[in-house]
């Protein structure tokens, strides 16, 4: 795994940042094998990398029928409803960019939740291509299954205040899952059952971006980076690609507590 922090001014910069990113692995995705696999992330903080994406200036540089779309996890909500991830993306940017609709794979939050994992279990499967090498998550050896992991090309994450990253929440199941690529967790904490990729789906990929906003943050991101190993408290920890790159995009309120700032743009 190869590590990068870039220290922005703000969430505008952040966007930019992410969206030149988005454009050049996208380009050397669809050179080197023909199509694009990106997991995009819910939330508040990617919103204006989408509405960007989306502008006259952004459409014209990305090939989007060379384009697979899929979420790193979901709220189980219907698609319209206020609350969904995937409404959030259609909103913003699948219904401005001229995405063919059958490159669109959405989680079906609005069904039984472990129904819901297990079919997009297999259309991950039956999407991304698949290379050995998938990382043992918490453990230190491999385990079952753990050489036929899809590699998606990008996917998105945020954090949360709490350290958690997509909706792998602290001290839940999911955590330690290490055969399946997409489970239904119980979020005490939130009284509801989310969507999410596991560990051993995230760290396959071959770039992994985080997008970090916020002084408010800025004591957990410290953790994360910076503090002992404890995934099961900070599970954005547990993010180490085996074969890919990690790179985190943060603002300068959310990185102002490192004692190391990595590289400042802007």
């Amino acid at each position: 795994m190869s590590r990068e922090i870039v220290v922005l001014p703000d969430s505008n910069t952040i966007a930019h940042e992410a969206a030149e990113r988005f454009v050049t692995i996208a380009r050397e995705a669809i050179a080197a094998q023909g199509r694009f696999t990106v997991a995009l992330s819910g939330g508040a903080t990617p919103r204006p990398l989408y509405s960007l994406l989306a502008s006259e200036a952004y459409r014209a540089r990305i090939e989007w029928d060379r384009l697979s779309v899929f979420w790193g996890d979901e709220r189980c909500v219907p698609p319209d409803h206020p609350d969904s991830d995937f409404g959030m993306a259609r909103d913003l940017l699948l219904s401005k960019a001229p995405i063919p609709a059958g490159n669109v794979h959405r989680m079906r939050g609005e069904i039984d939740p472990e129904q819901a994992a297990s079919e997009y279990e297999q259309i991950i499967r039956r999407e991304v291509p698949a290379a050995p090498g998938s990382p043992p998550g918490l453990q230190d050896s491999p385990g079952p299954g753990q050489a036929d992991s899809p590699v998606i090309d990008l996917i998105l994450l945020g954090m949360g205040a709490d350290g958690h990253t997509a909706s792998l929440f602290p001290g839940t199941p999911a955590l330690h899952e290490r055969t399946r690529l997409v489970v239904a967790d119980y979020v005490p904490k939130l009284s509801a059952h989310r969507l999410t990729f596991t560990p051993k789906l995230i760290n396959a990929a071959a770039h992994v971006t985080f997008l970090v906003v916020g002084a408010d943050k800025a004591g957990t991101l410290r953790a994360v980076l910076e503090g002992e190993f404890r995934p099961d408290v900070l599970p954005a920890q547990i993010v180490r690609p085996v074969n890919g790159k990690l790179t985190w995009l943060v603002d300068r309120a959310a990185a102002h507590a490192l004692s190391f700032m990595g590289r400042e743009l802007g």
